[in-house]
């Protein structure tokens, strides 16, 4: 997809299949049936066996891969390593927002759409204090959004927060995929700390959403995805 290509809003959900299995992340899609196109792929279960068989198996049936392993090692093992995982049919791959990293991954994506992870939305500015960081969480996610356009990345990973500001600097230079997402009706306490709710992020200038616990972890997983796909039909009517 192109800068300016409209993105189909059945694809702006990105569910996270942050399961310990590939037979439960395929028990999953099969529940959600359509009410997802869009699937999230990580790093617990690219520990587990059959992460490309997997991606393979959700590439046939039509749905999109999102392959969410936050590289970071030398250039050139992230440039072969990059160039492996095209084979596996994923859309979105993601890499650390060091420079070297990012342009090494720019350089073997093929078809394949690097996202650069700015901040983790686990992250708030203590976290950067202990890091011994010296820029606000805002200075550094633009920061890395500059380095990402600048070494060929296609978005970046960022919470809605910032969103609007990435929207503002790059416009549709740079994709925004923005994961932390909590329903504005959920008060469960977890590990993400910068957060907002479907409809804020998409007004923010997020163009993806990943969504994980709140449809997983739902009484009844589809009707969650359902609920977050009618809130993207009332941001994006057709």
């Amino acid at each position: 997809m192109n800068p300016g290509t409209p993105i189909p809003r059945e694809e702006r959900l990105i569910v996270a299949l942050d399961v310990p299995s590939a037979a439960e992340a395929r028990a999953l899609v099969e529940q959600l049936g359509d009410a997802a196109r869009f699937y999230k792929i990580g790093l617990e279960l690219f520990s587990a066996e059959g992460y490309f068989e997997l991606a393979r198996w959700l590439v046939a049936r039509g749905n999109k891969v999102f392959a969410d392993l936050k590289l970071y090692d030398i250039p050139e093992t992230v440039r072969r390593a990059v160039a492996n995982l095209r084979s596996c049919g994923a859309s979105f791959l993601t890499v650390h927002g060091h420079r070297s990293v990012m342009e090494a991954a720019a350089k073997g994506k093929g078809a394949m759409k690097i996202l650069a992870v700015t901040v983790l939305t686990s992250f708030d500015e203590r976290d950067l204090e202990e890091m011994g960081a010296t820029k606000s969480i805002e200075e550094l996610v633009l920061a890395r959004a500059r380095g990402a356009a600048q070494a060929g990345c296609d978005g970046v990973i960022a919470s809605g927060r910032e969103a609007a500001k990435l929207k503002a600097d790059f416009g549709a230079r740079l994709l925004v995929v923005t994961p932390g997402i909590r329903p504005v009706d959920q008060n469960a306490s977890d590990d993400q700390k910068r957060t907002v709710d479907v409809a804020q992020a998409f007004a923010n200038g997020a163009d993806y959403i990943v969504v994980g616990r709140p449809i997983r972890q739902a009484g009844d997983p589809r009707a969650a995805a359902q609920a977050i796909q009618r809130t993207i039909q009332g941001v994006f009517p057709k």
